[in-house]
């Protein structure tokens, strides 16, 4: 049906097993719009303060490192620290000022810590995640940073047309 919004449901014996991806989501320009002035300000601040790159998993990788000993990790860990912890923050005080905060993502623990696995082994891998080549990389002209961005870009693109276009995806 061409022009409806419609959430796709999983067969009933298999739904626990499987992650309802066919969640529909609000366009929200605005909300958008102050999110990336919010996020490109943090990440001038990182690179103006301790001339380091605003990516988190650099950030929790160097914050890990300060507790446990990982060859190459930095050692300034309070600003990693405050970062991580303003993640954190940050929705918990929305909600105890009486905002809400949706949780827009599936609630299938095993799924999402899979997911979270294969995320950090691509973040391994291409030596980096979407904020540090994406927001980062590209803002200084990094070629490395292109194709990390051209890859997650083209990935995301085939895994969103194979569950949603082609027969037995979700």
């Amino acid at each position: 049906m061409r022009g409806e919004c419609r959430q796709r449901q999983a067969p009933r014996q298999s739904r626990e097993m499987r992650m309802d991806i066919g969640i529909e989501t609000q366009f929200t320009p605005w909300a958008s719009l102050l999110g990336g002035v919010l996020i490109g300000l943090s990440a001038v601040m990182v690179m103006g303060l301790f001339g380091r790159i605003a990516g988190i998993s650099g950030i929790t990788q160097g914050a890990i490192g300060a507790v446990v000993p990982l060859p190459g990790a930095p050692r300034d860990r309070d600003w990693r620290l405050a970062f991580l912890a303003g993640l954190i923050l940050a929705p918990l005080t929305v909600m105890a000022l009486g905002g809400t905060v949706a949780q827009t993502v599936p609630g299938n623990p095993l799924g999402m810590a899979l997911a979270g696995l294969l995320v950090g082994t691509g973040t391994a891998l291409g030596s980096g995640c979407t904020s540090g080549h994406g927001v980062c990389g590209l803002a200084r002209l990094s070629p490395r940073a292109l194709a990390a961005v051209l890859t997650f870009m083209a990935a995301g693109l085939v895994t969103v047309f194979l569950l949603r276009h082609l027969p037995g995806g979700a």
